[in-house]
């Protein structure tokens, strides 16, 4: 877009561009998304960070909306409890939740559910799981066109940018019902 107006930017530069504004870009689509479905499918994905293996966390509702995401370093019950915790802090409480059979992710909702009047109901199932198994190569698409990330904070906030992105596609940002392009949201959300 920039060579079309003819301005030459690095890819250095755009970079930085999107370090810098992607969160602001998260937060604001945020406040604008839609309400999500009270069945949860929750897995967790490989993402390589500097040579090493780090967890991308996601979850999708029964209707293959994404619910949440998070990238943690070790994959174990804080990280699974933490995941949680974020999920229903900012889309409300599941009903049921449907993981595969993870010992951290049972875990982290047996402390999540200690705690809990009505405590949310666990399937383990490897097959109920298929929708996220799926949705998670949407993401891989992107991340495997890239050159790898070399931060683990820089990994975080791109994932970030990835995941409202592909939140928008499948048409989860709330625009009052005018029926926009993707790519008219997107200028919506950054304006």
């Amino acid at each position: 877009m920039m060579a079309e107006r003819g301005i030459d930017v690095d890819h250095s530069t755009v970079h930085r561009w999107a370090i810098k504004l992607l969160p602001a870009l998260e937060k604001a689509f945020r406040r604008r998304k839609r309400a999500v479905g009270r069945s949860w499918r929750v897995d967790e994905t490989y993402i390589k960070v500097k040579g090493q293996w780090k967890y991308l966390y996601r979850a999708v509702d029964k209707a293959g909306d994404t619910i949440d995401f998070l990238l943690c370093a070790h994959r174990d019950k804080a990280a699974a409890k933490r995941y949680f915790e974020k999920s229903i802090e900012w889309n409300g409480e599941p009903e049921v939740v449907t993981i595969d059979r993870s010992g951290a992710n049972l875990a982290a909702l047996g402390a999540i559910n200690a705690g809990r009047e009505t405590p949310i109901r666990i399937r383990q199932s490897k097959y109920l799981n298929n929708i996220i198994e799926q949705d998670h190569r949407a993401i891989k698409r992107r991340t495997r066109q890239m050159l790898g990330f070399k931060k683990f904070r820089c990994a975080r906030i791109l994932l970030g940018g990835i995941e409202v992105m592909h939140m928008i596609v499948k048409g989860q940002l709330n625009d009052g019902g005018v029926g926009q392009t993707p790519a008219q949201q997107f200028y919506s959300l950054a304006g």
